[in-house]
């Protein structure tokens, strides 16, 4: 039943170039996933199965997990780390939290011991360095939480760096507009869950449309109220590659699925390639 509600799992496959990327870096690997969701309702055992098998298969240098691990409940975690550990690449494993994974203090600390006692470290507000120095991996808080204060971290790196970042939330690419972000890798959307085909996920064709519906009729027509706008503002980012300005943004459409399903948007395993801007 959850195939059905689902569908069957999709490898996106994309190339980014990176200006002053080092030759070394060249064509290094990086897997994604997101918004798994994990508690025993909205993922199946199979799909995170497929997911590892596949990302495993691909053999990627690093994998990101970019937020909401699990839903409401912190618990689901200890199971989920478990089969977390059978992430394979040669760098690791990377993380950074959701907004359902920070529904209280109590639960962001229990998930992020769970993941970094797995050796998935779970970057808050931090920069990593798994390439070296020449690739900084900055991981941000959840866009909803008190604690997203991006400023000093960008402000401790050199402008002429390249980087990537992790932030679940898409909308957040436009507080990061006066920073450098070579790639910000997020998901958080779960790309509306259902797509017209031709014209997009039904939130982003809603939006589209919503000045035209009179302002009082909003509340009571699908997709155009307020909450909708509340859980991203931009919509239109809702999946795939985009340019915010002098920056580049990568929505994943998650594996997790919330009623009523999914249709014509899969469940996704990213792999990216990275390549040096000017190299081919």
């Amino acid at each position: 039943m959850h195939k059905l509600l689902s569908g069957s799992l999709t490898v996106e496959a994309i190339t980014v170039e990176i200006a002053d990327l080092s030759p070394d870096l060249h064509g290094i690997r990086l897997a994604q996933l997101s918004d798994l969701h994990y508690d025993g309702v909205r993922l199946s055992e199979k799909m995170l199965a497929d997911a590892i098998a596949a990302s495993n298969y691909l053999q990627p240098d690093l994998v990101v997990l970019t937020g909401d691990l699990v839903t409401d409940d912190p618990t689901p975690i200890d199971p989920l780390v478990r089969r977390l550990k059978h992430l394979q690449s040669r760098l690791g494993t990377y993380a950074v939290l959701g907004n359902h994974d920070n529904r209280t203090t109590a639960a962001r600390i229990e998930i992020t011991q769970a993941l970094e006692q797995a050796d998935i470290p779970v970057l808050w507000n931090q920069i990593a360095y798994p390439f070296g120095p020449a690739l900084p991996l900055v991981g941000l808080a959840d866009l909803w939480s008190r604690d997203f204060q991006p400023d000093p971290v960008f402000e401790s790196l050199d402008p002429a760096t390249p980087r990537i970042v992790l932030s679940h939330n898409p909308d957040s690419a436009t507080r990061l507009q006066p920073w450098r972000v070579d790639l910000q890798l997020s998901g958080h959307t779960h790309g509306g869950q259902v797509v017209i085909p031709g014209l997009g996920p039904i939130p982003t064709v809603a939006q589209r449309i919503r000045p035209l519906i009179p302002r009082r009729l909003r509340p009571y027509v699908p997709y155009m109220n307020d909450a909708c706008a509340r859980v991203v503002r931009h919509w239109e980012w809702a999946m795939g590659l985009h340019q915010v300005g002098d920056n580049t943004l990568y929505v994943n459409r998650g594996l997790g699925t919330y009623f009523p399903g999914r249709l014509f948007c899969p469940p996704e395993l990213t792999v990216i390639t990275l390549t040096a801007k000017g190299s081919g």
